[in-house]
């Protein structure tokens, strides 16, 4: 499911670079803004990556109920529950998707992932937060790499 699903978006990629481009010349932008699809494509591709990987995945975008922040995706890896930050680019000028999780992201990632234990009701949980950078390559596709234990609750 998950090469599928790489080889479907490598194809939408392409498709939707020349779109881009003709779109831009036409001055025309479309429905949804290109960065949110982009991030929605990253997010998918990462939810497939981390089934493949053994994760099970309990819950997507889970926004808290105080209005702090989101969880991009939660799931258990075994015994530990994990919060995954899913960061997409389509370019490295800003440099890899995973420096856009700054310290005030982290904060914030955290501060939802304790309001989402605290609705758990179980105190013993062994919990991590993990990335998962995903990167687009013109003549690679898609490239996703996961990152355990990418940083500490603050």
């Amino acid at each position: 499911m998950y090469r599928a699903l790489v080889w479907k978006e490598r194809q939408r990629a392409r498709a939707t670079s020349k779109n881009h481009a003709i779109s831009k010349a036409d001055g025309q932008t479309g429905g949804t803004a290109p960065h949110l699809a982009t991030g929605q494509r990253g997010e998918t591709l990462a939810y497939w990556y981390l089934r493949q990987a053994g994760y099970t995945i309990v819950a997507r975008n889970q926004a808290s109920r105080s209005g702090v922040g989101e969880l991009d995706l939660v799931g258990w890896d075994g015994p530990t529950l994990a919060f995954i930050e899913v960061k997409t680019r389509t370019s490295d000028e800003a440099g890899p998707p995973e420096a856009a999780v700054s310290l005030g992201k982290q904060k914030r990632i955290a501060k939802t992932a304790a309001e989402y234990r605290r609705r758990l009701k179980r105190r013993d949980i062994n919990y991590r937060f993990d990335i998962v950078s995903v990167s687009w390559d013109p003549a690679a596709g898609y490239q996703v790499r996961l990152i355990k234990n990418a940083f500490q609750e603050r």
